[in-house]
């Protein structure tokens, strides 16, 4: 049997022992957690619901360790999963610090009933999970996918990016509003993102030639203080990003892999730090696995002799992929010359829009694997314009 390549996340690679190994697995919500156990020597399936405490569960596990060693058998080996979530990676840490094999399942990999309206309960998701976790813990591939367990610092290093992203949001959506309320009196022309906007408000007029009624007035200056606090918002992050950049040893781990990627002519600070802490940082064991994880491949659907492409999986980290499509259009400006450019020129020659909204998430799934060859490997992508390196 050939051996699994590195990182493989797709199945288990140590044997299963069930006669010394404890499984359990939990259904995770906010007010209670409901664990189910297999525990060698005993034949029932053991079923607790607990608080959500870490202590809690930890005694259980040994008491259902104790109970296995009363028929005769031996624990060497505790193993728990869980299924990924809001409450993420902590618990799978803090077990792992005490000593217990912590697992976190990907929630699309666990396979589900295709009936129509089918029975969905705590006590049935343990079950769907424990059938998952078992075929995994026996090396079995397509069972169920493991989600890499970041470490704390790796967390809070993605904390930055999706903040500014979320704020970027609000203003659009704050932007938005604004305008929607001018344009419900004729005004169609002011821009509330300009500097003197705030100043320029109190002399709008209607389509009517009137001002603008006073509570209006009001609402868009509100509108406005909760826009430019955003805006110092995304300003403190990027300089906070910067200074975090410069103080950094330029050779040290991520921060290495910014300051590459930002060499790259149309590539920013912004994008290469959201490349780096979002995907390319994580250890993969391929450039499919790349690629997957970004969302970038295919769904094929395929039944005797019909076979069509449903289109993107979209089943990977979806800022990935809307970075990574935009990037890809900005490549064909800034990189004219590169190999992946011509690439895409020879395969949209016709000149139609379909083809090239097609071609470019393919673009952008060869632009990401190559990054990621360039971060790990340092390989420069062929054609490709670098600034000079910061002395």
């Amino acid at each position: 049997m050939s051996q699994s390549k590195p990182y493989d996340l797709s199945r288990s690679l140590t044997a299963l022992e069930q006669d010394t190994t404890l499984i359990a697995v939990i259904e995770m919500s906010h007010a209670s957690w409901l664990v189910a156990g297999l525990i060698p020597g005993v034949d029932r399936r053991a079923l607790k619901k607990l608080e959500p405490d870490t202590a809690e569960l930890c005694r259980l596990l040994d008491r259902w360790r104790q109970e296995a060693e009363r028929t005769g058998r031996v624990i060497r080996r505790i193993t728990v999963a869980y299924e990924a979530g809001r409450d993420g990676f902590w618990l799978a840490r803090c077990l792992q610090a005490r000593g217990i094999e912590a697992w976190v399942i990907h929630p699309n990999s666990v396979a589900v009933s295709r009936e129509h309206r089918r029975a969905k309960t705590d006590r049935l998701d343990t079950e769907h999970l424990m059938r998952a976790f078992l075929g995994w813990l026996r090396g079995e591939r397509r069972h169920c996918q493991m989600v890499a367990i970041p470490t704390l610092e790796e967390e809070d290093a993605r904390r930055p990016n999706r903040e500014r992203e979320s704020l970027v949001e609000d203003r659009t959506r704050l932007v938005s509003r604004m305008k929607a309320t001018l344009a419900r009196f004729g005004i169609r022309t002011f821009k509330p993102t300009l500097r003197k906007a705030e100043e320029r408000v109190a002399a709008l007029q209607t389509a009517e030639g009137t001002p603008l009624p006073p509570l209006t007035v009001d609402e868009l200056r509100r509108d406005m203080t909760r826009l430019r606090l955003i805006r110092e918002q995304i300003k403190a992050i990027e300089t906070a990003r910067l200074r975090r950049l410069q103080q950094a040893a330029p050779d040290s781990g991520a921060h290495a892999m910014v300051h590459l990627l930002a060499r790259i002519i149309g590539i920013g600070i912004e994008t290469a730090d959201m490349l780096v802490n979002e995907a390319l940082s994580r250890r993969f064991r391929d450039q499919r696995a790349v690629a997957r994880y970004a969302g970038l491949t295919g769904a094929p659907d395929e039944s005797g002799k019909q076979r069509r492409e449903k289109g993107l999986a979209r089943a990977g980290n979806a800022r990935v992929r809307r970075g990574m499509i935009q990037l890809a259009w900005r490549l064909l400006m800034f990189q004219k010359e590169s190999a992946l450019v011509h690439w895409y020129r020879a395969r949209t020659a016709d000149g139609r829009s379909g083809t090239r909204k097609t071609m470019i998430v393919a673009l952008a799934r060869k632009l990401l694997i190559a990054l990621w060859r360039m971060v790990t490997t340092g390989e420069i992508p062929s054609g490709f314009v670098l600034r000079p390196a910061a002395s």
